[in-house]
Order: C-alpha cells, then structure tokens, then sequence
C-alpha cells in the first residue's frame, strides 16, 4: 500500500509495546478491505498518556488501542466514555470524535465474540473465574451482563475476589457472584463450571505452570478459556482436556477485539472469512517467534 496524504493512522500505546500483535490484526485488515491506513506501536512512559492523547489527536489519528499499563490511566483524557467501558473501569480503544477522542473497551466483547464462535453459551452457566485482577473483575462483569447462573471467582488473596464479587452483585441488584480463596477449591459443589483463567499464571517462559493441578478441579469443567494465548496450549488447557472438557487459549479474543476495534474506527465490517485469515497471520506471527 502506497503511504501518502490521505493515509489515516492507528496505533497502539503501551509500556512495553514492542512485542504487541496488533499490527498484525490491523495492517491484515486494512489490506484486505482496500483501506487506506496503517498501524503502529508507539511506547508511552507512565506520566505520559495525557500527552499521547492529545498528540494524537493534533496528530489527526484516527484512532488508538491502549493497552497495560494506560487503560485506566487514559480514562482523563477523553471526551467520552462508553458506558461498558465505564463499567469496566478500564478502556482499551480510542475512537476519534468531534472535540476529543472517545473510550471503548473491546477486549470483553472480544471475548464474548470468541465464545459465540466456539459455541460457548453464556446464559445460566455456572462460571468459574480465577484470579481477582482487572481482568478477572472485567471477566466477572461480562459475564453477569450476559445472563451467567452463577458466578464464582478463587484468588490467593480471597478479600480481593470478595471485592470484585461484591461489585459485580450491586451491579446485578441480587447476589450472583461468590467469592472464595484459591486453596478452597475442593469445596466446589459437585457441577459443571464454564472457567476463564484470568491469571498471568502459565503465561510463557513459565509454561509448565497452573493455579491448580489437581485432577479432581478439572473434572468440574467443561469448558476452560485461558486468557493466556501464549503458549498455544497452556498447562490449565491440558489439564481441561485431559479430564474431558474442552480448551480454548486467549488468541480469538485479541483477534476480535481488534477486529471491534478496526469496525469502530473505519466503519467496516468484518466478515468470518476475513477474521479467519488474520488469524492465521497473528498465529504464524505468534508462534514463529518461538
């Protein structure tokens, strides 16, 4: 694609930002569909997103992802916040407005865009969250959005997973989430959970680690999501599978998120033949790595 006058830009800002996939996503989409605009990682210091807003915006960006350390501290400096992002209290998508630019969070409909495909439905499930971090709490309310049963979140710290159930309960008007430490696990009441590890636990070079290792926790589930998408398979999704459930890693959401992200800024729409090849390019991205 020839780069010229009319080319519109899109990043992401983060710190580090270096090993980011989103250019992939991106510039994959942006070829595909004929667009003219390019996407790149730009590595923003603590203490300075509030520059790096207002330097896009000078800049006439388009748009930009934000992602660890900025997405609560970017919140400031935006013209408008959407409600699920506020609710979120976190936002990873940048769009640009009128006077200023406006916050999304596309990472949980990423993930609830990824369950869709996998067949996952969300509604009257018994869900298992483990880890009690801005994830997990993003996890936790996604799920109360979509109907879930029950919600059940475990962390080694258990009055941070009292903190995160206790919200997400104000939220729904009734008591939908419990809480419990991470070692209680073998007091579940014998059911079927659908789990999403929210945890940095297995992540790689620690590829060999799980929160739990019992046997006798992953016969409870049927379906294990890892947020972790690298490794491909984590040691919680052999575990899952192993005792009989299913296992999916955390690259179908970053996939569509970015994808929502990509249909906010350009108006497009993406379609499954389209999400499927970027796919394969983030993977070969990915795992070439290695």
């Amino acid at each position: 694609m020839a780069v010229n006058g009319y080319t519109r830009v899109c990043g992401v800002m983060g710190s580090p930002v270096e090993h980011t996939l989103s250019p992939v996503i991106h510039n994959t989409l942006a070829e595909s569909l004929g667009e003219n605009l390019i996407y790149a990682p730009f590595h923003v210091r603590p203490g300075q997103v509030g520059e790096a807003v207002r330097g896009a915006w000078a800049l006439n960006f388009l748009g930009m992802n934000v992602t660890v350390p900025h997405k609560r501290e970017v919140i400031p400096f935006l013209e408008a916040v959407d409600p699920l992002a506020e609710k979120i209290g976190a936002v990873n998508t940048l769009v640009r407005g009128k006077g200023g630019f406006k916050g999304y969070n596309t990472d949980m409909p990423g993930l609830y865009r990824a369950m869709c495909e996998d067949g996952v439905e969300i509604a009257g499930e018994k869900v298992l969250i483990l880890g009690a971090g801005g994830v997990a709490r993003a996890v936790a309310i996604l799920m109360a959005e979509k109907g879930a049963g029950e919600i059940l979140i475990l962390n080694r710290t258990e009055s941070k997973a009292r903190k995160i159930a206790e919200e997400v309960n104000d939220m729904a008007g009734r008591r939908l989430a419990g809480a419990g430490a991470l070692e209680d696990y073998t007091a579940l009441p014998e059911a079927r959970y659908l789990a999403v590890q929210a945890t940095k636990v297995g992540m790689f070079p620690g590829t060999g680690e799980a929160v739990i290792e019992d046997a006798a926790f992953y016969r409870k589930i049927h379906t294990g999501y890892d947020l972790v998408f690298n490794p491909a398979e984590t040691r919680f999704m052999s575990l899952v599978e192993k005792n009989g459930g299913r296992a999916f890693n955390g690259l179908k959401m970053l996939l569509y998120q970015g994808i929502i992200a990509y249909e906010l800024w350009t108006g497009a729409g993406v379609n499954a033949s389209l999400a499927g090849k970027v796919y394969e390019e983030m993977k070969k991205a990915l795992y070439n790595r290695q």
